[in-house]
């Protein structure tokens, strides 16, 4: 699994911090906090949230994979991220003979989650404000991280439209085009952009989140 900003910190002291800000600290400012999410970055080639531009339909970045540049694209930054810590996602997305299709929500998305990725509401009903604290919370929180991102990652590539696929969370997802954009479906959330092609697939730029 490879380094990220999000994870030098040791996994266990993330979880409290989350823990401990749940109820208190807006996401984008706990995020920043954890520096996970700049408040200014300078663009130049060794900064990890450059923004790169986004392919054409036929352009293939051959002997590159989706690990070495989904950490690239500055309008995914958050969603990158998080995908650092969840092995089977860093897994599959590092492995050339695995391939697979993206759907990373751009920031303004993230920021705009109900409930932070690794936050459930049945988990409040069971445990009250505590349910993130200790051990046990901790487990619960990265159990719920884990499957918010692995439901954003298609276990294919390339994709046809209107071919009903699996995510690593074991849901059915498919798009639509409408009006010239994707629309990822059952949510209806459209694809803004498709951000690279790479040998073991794709990252799309979506507007929303499976949730």
């Amino acid at each position: 699994m490879k380094p990220s900003l999000l994870f030098a910190y040791p996994t266990a002291t993330v979880y409290l911090a989350l823990a401990a800000s749940a109820n208190s600290l807006p996401f984008e400012g706990l995020l920043k906090s954890l520096h996970i999410l700049p408040d200014q970055a300078p663009l130049g080639k060794n900064n990890p949230f450059d923004p790169i531009m986004a392919p054409s339909d036929d352009t293939v970045s051959t002997g590159v994979i989706i690990s070495d540049v989904i950490g690239k694209t500055q309008d995914i930054a958050i969603f990158s991220g998080l995908t650092r810590d969840i092995d089977s996602v860093s897994d599959r997305l590092d492995d050339g003979a695995k391939n697979a299709t993206v759907l990373a929500p751009d920031n303004g998305a993230m920021k705009s989650l109900k409930r932070k990725p690794w936050e459930d509401a049945e988990d409040y009903k069971a445990f009250g404000e505590s349910a993130y604290e200790g051990g046990d919370g901790e487990d619960r929180a990265h159990r719920n991280l884990r499957r918010f991102v692995e439901a954003h990652i298609v276990m294919q590539s390339p994709w046809e439209e209107g071919k009903k696929a699996k995510t690593m969370a074991g849901n059915e997802v498919w798009y639509e085009t409408k009006d010239g954009k994707k629309r990822i479906q059952p949510a209806d959330i459209e694809v803004s952009s498709i951000a690279d092609k790479v040998s073991n697939g794709e990252i799309w730029i979506i507007k929303g989140a499976l949730v």
